[in-house]
């Protein structure tokens, strides 16, 4: 039985190799890197997912990972629960004390925010971290809760090695341009806006 390859099929199997050839350059023409900082932003929900994916993804491969929320409140979420389960390969520190909805103090939301930093700091200079997460400090950056020149000052300071992942709404114009990964998550419908509540292993 002959099969016949039709234009097509040519067609597409031609721009497959050429699309081969091209990435097969790229692989071989990147380069190593020391760790990367990168920013996930936007209106979009989706973002802590992300950053709490490639903290799996770390952790897979057997590397130390810490996570600092900011903002959030010491509430109950399916993340902390799972990554309790591997208290001896990652860190999860909550600093906030809630939404700046909830607490309508910017005195003590500063405050809470540069305690936060404070233990940042201290997990920056960890040589044996491979992966900090830095959950929704684009929103303190953004509320000033947080001063951008000091933060992007310590980031650059940190150990060498160090991946960083930066989640939140609003990311801060001189926090992309020193990112070397900025993605930007946008909201097309949301079951929120339904009337439809935050639901357990979907939203938190």
């Amino acid at each position: 039985m002959t099969t016949e390859i039709s234009e097509k099929d040519v067609a597409h199997n031609l721009a497959m190799k050429a699309l081969k050839e091209e990435q097969d350059r790229k692989v071989a023409e990147a380069k190593p890197s020391g760790g990367l900082l990168m920013v996930h932003t936007g209106d979009g929900k989706g973002k802590s997912t992300s950053a709490f994916g490639m903290a799996i993804r770390a952790l897979g491969w057997g590397h130390s990972v810490a996570i600092v929320q900011f903002i959030k409140g010491n509430w109950e979420t399916g993340e902390h629960r799972f990554f309790q389960l591997m208290r001896d390969q990652i860190q999860f520190h909550v600093m906030g004390e809630g939404f700046t909805w909830d607490t309508q103090d910017r005195s003590r939301d500063i405050a809470v925010a540069e305690k936060g930093w404070e233990t940042v700091k201290t997990l920056l200079a960890d040589p044996s971290l491979n992966l900090l997460v830095l959950d929704e400090l684009n929103v303190a950056i953004h509320y000033e809760y947080l001063n951008i020149t000091t933060v992007l000052n310590d980031l650059k300071a940190r150990s060498p090695h160090l991946h960083i992942s930066i989640t939140g709404r609003d990311a801060h114009p001189d926090l992309i341009a020193a990112a070397d990964l900025v993605s930007e998550i946008k909201p097309i419908k949301h079951p929120f806006d339904k009337g439809i509540m935050a639901q357990a292993g979907v939203d938190y």
